[in-house]
């Protein structure tokens, strides 16, 4: 127990220091469930600290929220009250740094009606809405962590006997995910940035219009706007701090032009969304937009997200991550997109990030929407690599460039 609290202190602190990057005066919304206030009172130490003038914690339970999902009067399961926008933007207009962590059952609301499912995501969707935008838009720094939960371990790890181990396993793959076993994780975490920016510097060079997509049940053009940027581990907000949005992380990204997307593409690993797991995805585009959603299991949940809103059926991020990369090659579906993400190239449906596009933190929505960027209350990602994956780079002159070959940089 000693050693595994040596861990998590340690954890605890890259996510302060290195994650949202805390120091003097600064507020901090911290999202954690009930079950992990080990790692939540190390959080705060660690903020309050580091200069933190406040630290906000909001707790939350899968339980309850199954419970609140299922049963809730259903105009007022959706229904977003005065008093929570309220405090969501004052969170906002003070720039408040928001540690989000991920811990849930990836099936917490197995068995709830779909139809409720869509009704509790379009509350969530309103009453984050602005923090969101603003975290997508880099005005505050923000970061997405995972902490081992007995439900979602259980998950991962079937094989092992018993929830002590299965916990145990999870922790230990987070924490060798998030560097955590090097003597300096925030030095690591430097150096692994560093590795990511090269790549995401050579494709920012050759700023190519359109990117393909070839694989076993994948065909798929998606366009690229002009002066799209392209980011990797490490993102600087308003105030010009340096910060993490993502731990682990294995990407270089950006946005495409959601308007010109076409051909199919078909997931490669399950999606938890909404409290369900989405198997076998496969997508259909013309123009831009999603014609057809199919999935071998939760299609309905599907169809809902997709119908949220009209960015809901257009791109709003392209991904591209090797597939010899360390999440992937330890041969681990975690049924989380913050971990399988990095395993694998992704594209995410909704709302794409104003930072992917030169000086698009200063644009105006409008002036996004010319560009093509897609505007949406979701932003959800979904995976389509594997080491069968090709991608092409498209010039402006038609040339092409190979990107990945068999999964991996060409």
């Amino acid at each position: 127990m000693d050693k595994f609290n040596h861990y998590l202190d340690k954890y605890a602190e890259l996510i302060v220091r290195t994650g949202v990057n805390v120091s003097d005066n600064h507020s901090v919304i911290l999202e954690i469930s009930v079950t992990q206030a080990p790692l939540a009172r190390l959080i705060t130490k660690k903020a309050y600290e580091m200069g933190a003038k406040e630290v906000i914690v909001r707790w939350n339970d899968d339980e309850i929220l199954k419970e609140t999902v299922a049963h809730k009067d259903a105009v007022a399961l959706e229904t977003v009250a005065s008093y929570q926008l309220e405090e969501v933007q004052d969170w906002v207009d003070k720039k408040a740094s928001r540690i989000s962590v991920v811990s849930a059952n990836p099936d917490a609301l197995s068995g709830v009606p779909s139809e409720r499912v869509g009704l509790y995501q379009k509350f969530d969707r309103k009453l984050l809405f602005n923090l969101r935008q603003a975290g997508q838009s880099n005005k505050i720094s923000w970061t997405v962590v995972a902490a081992s939960g007995a439900e979602w371990a259980k998950k991962v790890f079937p094989e092992l006997a018993t929830e002590e181990e299965q916990v145990d396993a999870l922790w230990d793959a987070i924490f060798k995910a998030t560097k955590v076993y090097a003597d300096d994780p925030v030095e690591a975490w430097q150096k692994h940035e560093a590795t990511l920016r090269e790549k995401a510097d050579m494709l920012n060079k050759e700023q190519f219009v359109k990117l393909h997509y070839t694989a076993p049940g994948t065909d798929l053009t998606v366009g690229l706007p002009k002066n799209h940027v392209w980011d990797s581990a490490r993102s600087i907000n308003a105030s010009g701090e340096e910060f993490m949005a993502n731990m682990p992380t294995e990407e270089v990204f950006t946005a495409p032009d959601c308007r010109v997307a076409d051909g199919f593409v078909t997931s490669t690993k399950p999606l938890s969304y909404g409290g369900t797991t989405l198997v076998d995805m496969v997508f259909h585009f013309e123009n831009g937009q999603i014609v057809k959603a199919e999935a071998g299991e939760g299609e309905d949940v599907l169809n809902h997200l997709i119908d949220m809103d009209p960015g809901s059926r257009r791109l709003g991020e392209v991904a591209l991550v090797p597939d010899p990369s360390p999440i992937s090659q330890s041969g681990i579906t975690f049924y989380n997109t913050l971990f399988d993400e990095n395993a694998s190239n992704h594209l995410a449906i909704g709302n794409g990030y104003a930072f992917n596009i030169e000086d698009g933190t200063n644009k105006s929505e409008e002036e996004l929407e010319a560009i093509g960027l897609n505007r949406s209350q979701n932003h959800v990602d979904f995976m389509i690599g594997s080491d069968k994956m090709d991608v092409d780079g498209i010039r402006e002159d038609g040339t092409i460039v190979p990107i990945f070959r068999n999964g991996d940089w060409a």
